[in-house]
């Protein structure tokens, strides 16, 4: 370790002794000094992990004028060690590397031992899809806010918030972490097995100097990054109880309404309702296993009729798959039909 480096490490230890004795649980070190990859403006990066506000006494952030090199040692609380646990990121250095320098409560360590088994057993299940895909769609959001950007310099900004979130869901989508700085960025994804270039692709990103080849540089990388990340998981064969309305509600909320749209040549009725319907479809499949072809697919302005007959055509798969899966169908000849049976309950 550098000497101002350990200089650094004693004052933090010898003011949590005095100052706030018994609020910091550890210290660890972790980062380029824990991994022995420094440089010349290398910084210290400490685990100070506290149990209580007081513990902040020993925080500070700072620039030491002889090596031009700023510092900030902030504190870390359990909670948002829990939260790294979770994996909502792929920056879990802090968490699963920190080299342990100090103890303040030998429980701690146990403690900092579990969360860090619950995040291997995270990134080694398939829950680490879970966290991937909300990376991904926050890439996504950024993507579009891109898009929409009126200068270069504020899309450079949404695009690299989407670099960011699309290399995080490459990495969590693969049960690993960031270990190393940014500078080791595309040797730890080197080992992903990547169909593409994505030091490439990302790099296209950075180095666009135009609005409009940042753009196409953005939607390439994302392209790629989403052609990888499927999400697909097994899902059990369905109960009936899960299907059951399904049916009846797509038909009562858009069936009337599409044949009216295309009664009336309504070309944004049509549209709409089959988007509604499609979202309503994709829902209840997540939960069941059970698909329907795209509602869109057949959607033509000109040719309303088509659109309707095809959505037809996919409520009646609808309704034999829910028929094998053992779903109550909720069908009778007339109102006074499902009177008889309604008062009767």
């Amino acid at each position: 370790m550098h000497p101002v480096h350990q200089k650094l490490l004693d004052a933090v230890i010898q003011k949590a002794e005095i100052c706030c004795p018994g609020a910091v649980d550890l210290i660890g070190l972790y980062g380029s000094c824990a991994t022995g990859d420094t440089h010349p403006r290398s910084d210290l990066d400490l685990l100070i992990l506290i149990n209580r506000p007081e513990g902040r006494a020993v925080s500070d952030a700072f620039v030491l004028e002889d090596s031009g090199v700023g510092y900030d040692l902030y504190c870390t609380t359990w909670e948002s060690l829990e939260e790294d646990a979770r994996c909502p990121h792929a920056h879990l250095g802090k968490l699963m590397d920190a080299q342990i320098v100090w103890v303040g409560d030998p429980r701690a360590v146990e403690r900092l031992e579990e969360l860090r088994r619950q995040a291997k057993a995270l990134l080694a299940s398939p829950r680490r899809f879970v966290p991937a895909r909300q990376a991904l769609t926050a890439a996504k959001q950024c993507y579009a806010e891109c898009l929409l950007s009126g200068s270069l310099a504020e899309m450079r900004y949404h695009a690299g918030g989407a670099v960011s979130m699309a290399l995080d869901a490459l990495m969590l989508y693969h049960g690993r972490y960031f270990q190393k700085s940014v500078r080791r960025t595309f040797e730890e994804t080197a080992g992903l097995g990547l169909p593409f270039d994505l030091e490439r692709l990302v790099g296209n990103v950075v180095t666009a100097g135009e609005k409009e080849p940042l753009r196409e540089a953005l939607t390439a990388l994302l392209s790629a990054v989403c052609g990888v990340t499927t999400f697909q998981t097994e899902k059990a064969a369905p109960e009936g109880a899960a299907l059951a309305g399904t049916w009846e509600e797509a038909v009562s909320n858009w069936r009337g309404k599409l044949w009216d749209a295309c009664r009336r040549r309504d070309a944004y009725a049509a549209f709409i309702n089959l988007v509604f319907c499609q979202h309503f479809f994709r829902e209840v499949e997540g939960d069941t296993g059970l698909s329907v072809p795209h509602l869109l697919e057949a959607f033509r302005p000109e040719e309303l009729s088509a659109a309707a007959a095809a959505f037809d055509g996919a409520l009646e798969q609808w309704r034999l798959q829910c028929e094998r899966a053992g779903a109550p169908l909720r069908r009778f000849a007339d109102a006074d039909a499902f009177l008889a049976e309604y008062l009767r309950k």
